[in-house]
């Protein structure tokens, strides 16, 4: 089961939850089609769910926000993006361990 606290993240909420959140972003490119992406699922959920208030973790469709994936010039997914007051300040692309994830996510914080 997917966790309450990933958000979905869209052109129409990007600006506000992302580039003026106040706390770091991670934010998984993926896409429904993707099999390392379903591989990564569950990892995302269970950062996201230990990083509540801490930190906020999206996900961004790339078939659904093909803009934002060309924005950041995603070419291949998933691709997992650090954001810190608006910036990306570090990536990641292919499906990561878990502690990789948190311990960079954990770094901005």
């Amino acid at each position: 089961m997917a966790s309450t606290n990933v958000l979905t993240i869209t052109e129409t909420n990007f600006d506000a939850e992302v580039l003026k959140s106040e706390v770091p972003v991670l934010l998984d490119f993926w896409a429904p089609w993707c099999g390392p992406c379903r591989m990564l699922g569950p990892v995302i959920d269970e950062i996201a769910d230990a990083k509540v208030g801490q930190a906020k973790v999206g996900k961004v469709n790339v078939d659904d926000c093909q803009g934002l994936a060309a924005r950041y010039r995603i070419n291949s997914i998933p691709a997992l993006l650090f954001f810190k007051n608006g910036e990306v300040v570090d990536q990641t692309v292919g499906a990561a361990p878990k502690a990789s994830l948190a311990s960079k996510l954990e770094a901005l914080l």
